[in-house]
Order: structure tokens, then C-alpha cells, then sequence
């Protein structure tokens, strides 16, 4: 009955908190009202230690998404998790998550950030690490490790504007952007926000945080951990303005998206699949944060937010169903089983293609018509086009491998679409896929982007969504003996596969030589030297107290065996100095 409570009560509290977010933002964007506000923690002589909030239309839009989706995660939880005998343990530590992505929402100040992202550092180890077995926990580390770089980095920001008085940085964006504090800030803040948000060479943590739950897997990878880099940037944005830094920024998330979705057409794992699309779409929204466009970067992330917390809760039924296989070469055919996860499934997976009228749509055809308008060269506009053609690609591939394609596995008779309490928290997300879209750009945009484009490039996205379409269908429906079955191929199908070689570079590259010396020192020193003298000396000194005791113990023959001895070394020693 508890484990129905706490559930029960945590998705009241946070659907009844996304709804007074949502009217909030609603009377602030409105009245175009922004509240600042300081609660003095503690006062003594003349330290005060105050906690800042900022609380404006964007920090009630992004709280209102990110208690909706935590609230439907958790409803879903208590079907996915019924099985789990610290339920309790599980909702809190989610909720958790929850108040460590608000503290870093509303924090104007540097410090509350520090501990908003220490605080998903922390848990998200701890959910990655739920499953506890090897991959898990090397995961979990990976995670976590990943995520300090970022909040060493921030502390460095800290550290860096003591200089200023105060660390609420919102009072000094306008005045950090005059001098050389700008470019070392700026600098800074990216390199973070490149860490949260697993940008090329920080990537390999992403597809492996696969290793937690999926309802931790829909919560993640929607609005929390991995949008606290996005979210960063946009509030630092006015002070990126036209540094060096920021061309970099465009250059490796551009990179970062066409990666992960050539990566996405090589992978089987269904959830790493969908958790490269999550990287592909993060590198879109850090490269148009990267020409200066917060409100586009907001829009998609928002909008992204919603299906792909839809699709990683799909993802899980489907797991659920199969007996925990993730295996896609082992599905097919699982419309006529499942219709309604499926129907779920296909829109966010349309959704994420950004078909028109969907949530995708709006974001995605809205920024790559601003990138057609700006001036940049034609490596970032092919980097753009290809990477959203792609998104088609590995989409339809995965659609055909799980609905289309005949069923691989000898028995179906766990196929029932009746889990109705996962069925309702997926209805609300579906809802929300489809009109949010629409809603946002009304929202968000007081006025409208006009975008004026001759008639090829207004249709390009649907030239390369087509031609993704095409490949992903060609792809699906490969036989054992194709072509890119050639042994000459395997190489490079490693290396696309395998992210760029990036976790052997990033990870084992670094982790790999000093592990190895590290064993090293331990057999050398550890082990033979101070062991020697310290735990293996105990055992001599004990053989000795024992000779010892037998020598106290007043035995008249060593007591005359010890004399005799005596006498012939001094008089050794007589003769020789003489």
C-alpha cells in the first residue's frame, strides 16, 4: 500500500506543480514580469550567506515541462518498477533528480548552480548504478566523472569572479562583456556546458548512463541532466557574443550530431539508439545557441523534451514485453501485438523525424531555415542537412526493425498491450507530442521569424528528410550477403559504430595507461615492499616474542647457552682489538 502512496503522491504534487507553473508563466509573459528575489540564509558580523532565486517566464516554462514529464515518469514507474523491493528508495532518489534540475533552473547565482549540478551528478550515479552489476557501475562512474569536469569548470567561474563582489552573474552579464573576464568566463561556461551536455570529446558518457532504468532513461534524457548545459548557455548567452569560442561551439556540436547519427544507423541496442538521437539533437541545440539564437535553442529543447520522454517509455514496454531483451534484430511485427505502444512509438518517432504538425516540426524546420538564411559556409550547412536526413535514416530503420520486419524470437506469448497504468502516462505525453508544437511557437515567439528562401532551399529539409526515408527503408531490408557485409567494410563500420573510436580515446585513452601503472606500483610497492615491513613484519616480530618468552621463561640452559655465547663473542672481540 506505500509503494502505491508514494507514488500516488509524488505525481499529484508534481502535475499540481506544473500547472501552477504553467499559469505563472502565462501572468509573467503577459505582464512581462521578472521576480528577483534573496532569502538570507544566515547573518554574522558582516558575512551574510543569501539564497538567490530568479524566477521569470523561461524558468516557469522549463519548470512546468520538467514537472509534467517527472510526473507521468513517476505514474509509469509504478507498473515498470512493481517488481522493485525498494520502490520507495527508487521515487526518491527520482525525486531528488527532480529538486537538484529545480535548484539549477532558478539559480541567478553561480554557487547554486555548482550544487543544482552536483546534485545531478550525485543522483544520477546513483540511478545509473541501480542495476547493480559491473556495466552498471562502470557506467555510473563514467556518468559521474564526466559530469565533475563540468562542475570543475564552474568552480573555476566561481573562483574567478570573486573578483566582482557578488556571484550572482545575471547582475553582470552586461558588464562582464567589455573585457578580458568575458573571454575567460566564456571559455569556461562552455567547457561546462560542453561536459553536461555531452558534446564531442565529452560523448561516450551518454550512450553508457543507458545503463539505468528506463523511466530514469526517459527523465534524463528529456529535461534534466543532459539540458542543464543547454540551459546554462542560454542564460550566459549575452555574454557569448561574437568570441572565438563560440565558432568553436558551432564547429563540435555540429560534429557531435552528425556522429551520433551515422553512430545510431550502426547500433541494435534499442535504447543506446534512442539515446544517440537524444546526443544528435543536443548538438542542434548547442550549435544554434552557438550563432546567438537562445529562444530557438529554448524552443527545440522544450519541444524535444516531450517525445523523447514518449520514446524512452515505449522503449520500456517494449523491453518490458520481451523479456528485458533490448536487442532490435530480435523484434518485428510487434504493431499487431501492441498496437497502442506502437501508435505511441510511431509519433514521437514522426515527431523526432520533425514531420509536419508534429511537436519536432516547428523547432527543427524553424532553425534549419534560419541556418539557410545566415551566413555561415557550406561545411556547417551540409553538417546541418545531412545529420537531419539521418534522423530519417535511423528513425525508419528502427521502425522497421521493430514494427514492420517479421518477429525473430521462438515465442510470443508474453505480447499484450493491457498495462493500462504505463498506457495513461504515455496517452499524456502523446497528447502533449502532438499540440505542443504549435503552442510554444505562439508562446515563445511574440513575433513570428519570417523566413523569405527561394524554393529549393524552403524544401531541402523534405529533399533530405525523403532521401533518409529511402536509405532507412534500403537498410532495414539488408540480407546477410550485401554489400556492406564485405570484410574490407568492417573497419569502418568500427569505427562509425564505435562513436569515432571516442569512448577508446576519451575514456580508456585516458583511464587505461595509468590503471596499468597504478597495478604496477601496487605489485611493486604495496604489496612486496610495505608489506614486507608492516603486515608480514607483525608475523616475524611474533616469531620473535616468542623466542623471546622462551628465553624469559628462567630456563638454566639458555640462560648458560647465552652466557657461553657472550663470553666467546667478547672475547673475539678482546683478541681482535688487541
Amino acid at each position: 500500500m506505500m509503494n502505491f502512496s508514494i507514488c500516488f503522491i509524488s505525481f499529484f504534487f508534481l502535475f499540481f506543480f506544473s500547472m501552477m507553473n504553467f499559469f505563472m508563466m502565462i501572468y509573467f509573459i503577459m505582464n512581462d514580469k521578472v521576480i528577483f528575489m534573496e532569502w538570507e540564509l544566515i547573518s554574522f558580523s558582516s558575512m551574510n550567506i543569501v539564497m538567490s532565486l530568479l524566477l521569470d517566464w523561461m524558468s516557469f516554462m522549463f519548470m512546468m515541462f520538467v514537472s509534467l514529464i517527472s510526473s507521468s515518469v513517476i505514474y509509469y514507474s509504478k507498473s515498470y518498477m512493481s517488481s522493485e523491493l525498494n520502490l520507495n528508495r527508487f521515487i526518491l532518489l527520482v525525486l531528488l533528480f527532480i529538486l537538484s534540475m529545480v535548484l539549477l533552473i532558478i539559480s541567478p547565482n553561480i554557487i547554486s548552480i555548482l550544487l543544482g549540478g552536483d546534485g545531478l551528478g550525485l543522483v544520477s550515479y546513483c540511478l545509473v548504478i541501480y542495476y547493480q552489476n559491473l556495466k552498471s557501475y562502470n557506467a555510473g562512474m563514467l556518468t559521474a566523472l564526466s559530469n565533475r569536469i563540468g562542475d570543475v569548470f564552474i568552480l573555476m567561474i566561481i573562483s574567478w569572479m570573486v573578483n566582482y563582489g557578488s556571484w550572482n552573474y545575471i547582475f553582470y552579464l552586461n558588464f562582464m562583456s567589455n573585457d578580458l573576464e568575458m573571454k575567460v568566463i566564456s571559455f569556461l561556461i562552455i567547457i561546462a556546458a560542453m561536459t553536461k551536455s555531452a558534446q564531442i570529446p565529452f560523448s561516450s558518457w551518454l550512450p553508457s548512463a543507458m545503463a539505468a532504468p528506463t523511466p530514469v532513461s526517459a527523465l534524463v534524457h528529456s529535461s534534466t541532466l543532459v539540458t542543464a548545459g543547454v540551459y546554462l548557455l542560454i542564460r550566459f548567452n549575452s555574454l557569448l557574443i561574437e568570441t572565438f569560442f563560440l565558432k568553436f561551439l558551432l564547429l563540435l556540436s555540429g560534429l557531435t550530431m552528425f556522429m551520433a547519427g551515422i553512430s545510431a544507423n550502426y547500433e541494435f541496442d534499442l535504447k543506446k539508439i534512442i539515446a544517440l538521437s537524444t546526443l544528435s539533437q543536443l548538438g542542434l541545440m548547442m550549435s544554434i545557441l552557438s550563432m546567438g539564437l537562445p529562444d530557438l535553442a529554448f524552443f527545440h529543447l522544450l519541444t524535444h523534451a516531450m517525445f523523447k520522454a514518449l520514446l524512452f517509455m515505449c522503449a520500456g514496454v517494449i523491453i518490458h514485453l520481451m523479456n528485458d531483451i533490448q536487442d532490435i534484430r530480435l523484434m518485428g511485427g510487434l504493431s499487431l501485438y501492441i498496437p497502442l505502444t506502437s501508435l505511441c512509438m510511431n509519433i514521437s518517432n514522426l515527431a523526432l523525424c520533425g514531420i509536419p504538425f508534429l511537436a519536432g516540426f516547428y523547432s527543427k524546420d524553424l532553425i534549419l531555415e534560419v541556418i539557410s538564411m545566415s551566413n555561415l559556409n557550406i561545411m556547417i550547412f551540409y553538417l546541418y542537412y545531412i545529420s537531419t536526413g539521418l534522423t530519417m535514416f535511423y528513425t525508419i530503420r528502427l521502425l522497421m526493425y521493430l514494427m514492420v520486419n517479421e518477429y525473430n524470437l521462438m515465442s510470443i506469448y508474453n505480447l499484450f498491450d493491457k498495462d493500462y497504468i504505463m498506457l495513461k502516462s504515455m496517452f499524456m505525453l502523446l497528447f502533449m507530442s502532438v499540440i505542443i508544437g504549435g503552442v510554444l511557437s505562439w508562446v515563445i515567439f511574440s513575433t513570428p521569424y519570417l523566413v523569405y528562401l527561394p524554393i529549393n532551399l524552403k524544401l531541402m529539409v523534405i529533399y533530405v528528410s525523403f532521401l533518409g526515408l529511402l536509405m532507412g527503408y534500403l537498410m532495414s531490408n539488408m540480407e546477410i550477403y550485401s554489400l556492406n557485409k564485405f570484410l574490407w567494410k568492417y573497419e569502418l563500420s568500427l569505427f562509425l559504430s564505435l562513436m569515432w573510436f571516442m569512448p577508446n580515446l576519451s575514456t580508456y585513452g585516458l583511464n587505461y595507461y595509468f590503471l596499468i601503472f597504478s597495478q604496477k606500483m601496487v605489485k611493486s610497492i604495496d604489496i612486496s615492499v610495505s608489506e614486507f615491513y608492516s603486515s608480514q613484519g607483525i608475523l616475524y616480530m611474533k616469531k620473535y616474542s616468542i623466542f623471546m618468552k622462551l628465553f624469559n621463561m628462567n630456563n638454566l640452559k639458555i640462560y648458560m647457552y647465552s652466557f657461553i655465547l657472550w663470553m666467546m663473542f667478547m672475547f673475539i672481540m678482546f683478541n681482535y682489538y688487541k
